[in-house]
């Protein structure tokens, strides 16, 4: 148990509190039971040891715990759990909970049990709380962590802090916010660097080797967190790599399910489970027609990478149109809002507006007598009428 606490301070006094995100501010810490679920390489962890830094510093009171330390090959969770509250712990920091088999009954164990004792946990994007054996989606607040908007980016880099903007005043004042925005920073200027590398926030720990990092990620994703899916056959790790690399080379993909599963060599209903997959682990987005249902086994209409970043890395030739259409998918999504597929136009947000993505000369003919209808263009740096920037998308969260 010592060691266990000495680990906890040691990583508690190292952690820097320069960058915070702006999920810690949302996330009612009052909470019994908070789940932090996200993709791999968010700041799920930093976020972790943050609040606990700042909240309870070194202190008995509160410990951190990765699930994944060679310690709970031989302990249990809920043994050093009870120790703890034995000694006056008040609240325990639990990362990498899915790497840890029959966490959910632990915890929820734990939950019932001792209602003095406070849980935060930390686990994949892959965690479904709905379909744990136990019922933990009742007694847990969930978040989402996802990658940094372009906004948090030019705020971790220093260029400017503003909070973030709904869609309903971008949309009826985008003209004004961008003229705005633009006397304090030139956005252009660093949006393609965001693109490029800034979805992640260990970038900036060193930008150099931001690339390498980011494509061992995607292994250890692949290799290690979608092991923990229930039904997955590790034997078909190859073949995700390769459904993969058919994806990021024809982004937005128009799948013919048929074909696909013909070329990558599995059936037409492992290969769809494996696209819901690979969006649970946040390495794409899929979009749907309007008015149709989601469910593992039903084809998307439409798949792209989840983020830009990610076209730098899978794709050889990386197409402008694609890291637009990524980009405000991504960024909607990361804020909220529900997306789908309209009959004219790319986008159709909260079954109400509906956007045309494209450059700076994008005309009005593909969304021309359209009610709630607007151009996203890229290469300007203020809109007018229904023509708004790409790049102020990226303030919504």
């Amino acid at each position: 148990m010592e060691s266990l606490f000495r680990k906890s301070n040691l990583l508690i006094q190292d952690q820097s509190l320069r960058w915070e995100r702006s999920l810690a501010s949302k996330i009612d810490w009052n909470d019994r039971l908070i789940g932090v679920l996200g993709a791999r390489g968010t700041g799920k962890t930093t976020l972790l040891l943050q609040h606990l830094k700042k909240k309870y510093g070194v202190s008995t009171n509160a410990l951190y715990l990765s699930l994944d330390d060679i310690y709970f090959t031989e302990n249990r969770l809920v043994d050093v759990a009870e120790i703890f509250r034995q000694r006056g712990g008040k609240i325990l920091f639990l990362d990498e909970v899915h790497r840890y088999p029959r966490w959910e009954r632990e915890i929820k164990n734990l939950y019932d049990l001792y209602k003095d004792l406070q849980i935060v946990f930390t686990g994949s994007s892959i965690i479904d709380l709905l379909k744990q054996n136990v019922d933990l989606s009742r007694r847990a607040v969930q978040y989402e962590m996802s990658g940094l908007s372009y906004r948090e980016y030019l705020q971790f880099t220093g260029i400017i802090s503003i909070a973030s903007i709904t869609l309903t005043d971008v949309l009826a004042r985008h003209i004004q916010i961008a003229i705005d925005l633009v006397s304090s920073f030139r956005p252009l200027q660093y949006f393609a660097g965001y693109l490029q590398s800034g979805y992640y926030p260990f970038f900036a720990e060193n930008p150099h080797t931001y690339p390498i990092r980011l494509e061992q990620m995607i292994k250890m994703i692949i290799e290690n967190d979608l092991q923990f899916l229930e039904g997955f056959d590790p034997h078909n790790t190859r073949k995700i790599y390769q459904l993969l690399y058919v994806l990021s080379a024809n982004v937005p993909f128009k799948p013919n399910i048929s074909k696909l599963s013909e070329k990558i060599g599995i059936h037409r209903n492992t290969l769809t489970q494996y696209i819901y997959y690979l969006e649970k682990a946040r390495l794409i987005n899929t979009l749907r027609a309007a008015g149709k249902s989601i469910s593992i086994l039903q084809k998307p209409d439409k798949i792209f990478l989840e983020n830009p970043n990610l076209h730098h890395i899978l794709s050889e030739n990386v197409n402008k149109g694609s890291l637009r259409e990524a980009f405000f998918l991504n960024q909607l999504r990361n804020a909220g809002y529900y997306l789908s597929m309209p009959l004219r136009g790319d986008f159709m947000v909260n079954e109400k507006y509906i956007f045309e993505i494209g450059g700076k000369n994008k005309p009005y003919d593909q969304i021309a007598g359209i009610e709630n209808a607007f151009i996203i263009a890229d290469d300007m740096e203020t809109g007018a009428y229904n023509k708004i920037p790409l790049w102020l998308i990226g303030f919504l969260y």
